[in-house]
């Protein structure tokens, strides 16, 4: 069996609701930088493996964790941020600015079309969280046994929505039911989710917060894998 914590990145820029000009390199804020050291404190165990995106802000929020636990290896998968508008549409905008572009992207409900350069369709997406799932299970056979993914808040729901309706089918009608699905709940800045694999079979034990300052009444020891 393999353990895998899927962990969002800490507090972006954007999140923040400050303009931003490329989607690749927004920086952390510094209640950010605090959730990514908050996130490296969570570990009963040190990971076998630790990956992050190419995406700056999750490889700031791992780094607290690769200090904490230099003799575990460091990989960059493609677990970006479904990236869907192209990077030219930000030009220093915020989140609120690009929400009428986002709001036409989901309605127009082509899972083939791609908004332009740096810009990915709903199927390259779900590609992405098919090849994400294969080689997981590739490592279930191999020697890392906790692995540790530092991601982005709508790559983790697909990853989850593949999970919970065992597909990665591309179509108008599946779109619209991944976009009713991300707008059914939320991934905290920071938040872990927790699957487990075995026998090539994906499961998960929820969306954790406690060791976040902001949600941790109740607060319980650092979890194990």
């Amino acid at each position: 069996m393999i353990n895998v914590w899927f962990i969002r990145h800490g507090e972006s820029e954007a999140n923040a609701g400050l303009p931003t000009t490329n989607p690749a390199t927004t920086p952390l804020t510094e209640r950010g930088h605090h959730q990514a050291q908050q996130v490296a404190l969570a570990f009963a165990q040190a990971p076998n493996l630790i990956v992050t995106s190419p995406y700056r802000r999750t490889q700031q929020t791992a780094q607290p964790t690769r200090e904490r636990f230099p003799d575990a290896d460091h990989l960059e998968w493609q677990v970006q941020e479904f990236t869907y508008l192209a990077p030219k549409r930000y030009q220093n905008t915020t989140v609120d600015e690009r929400r009428p572009i986002s709001d036409a992207y989901w309605q127009q409900g082509n899972p083939l079309y791609v908004d332009g350069e740096g810009a990915e369709s709903f199927a390259d997406l779900m590609q992405r969280v098919q090849d994400v799932q294969a080689k997981l299970r590739q490592l279930e056979a191999a020697e890392p046994k906790f692995v540790v993914v530092f991601s982005h808040g709508r790559f983790m729901r697909a990853v989850l929505w593949a999970i919970l309706t065992r597909s990665t089918e591309v179509s108008a009608k599946r779109m619209r039911q991944f976009y009713g699905f991300i707008g059914s709940f939320s991934v905290p800045n920071g938040a872990i989710l927790k699957l487990h694999l075995h026998d090539s079979e994906i499961w998960f034990s929820g969306i954790h917060t406690a060791h976040l300052s902001e949600y941790s009444e109740g607060r319980t020891n650092p979890s194990s894998p």
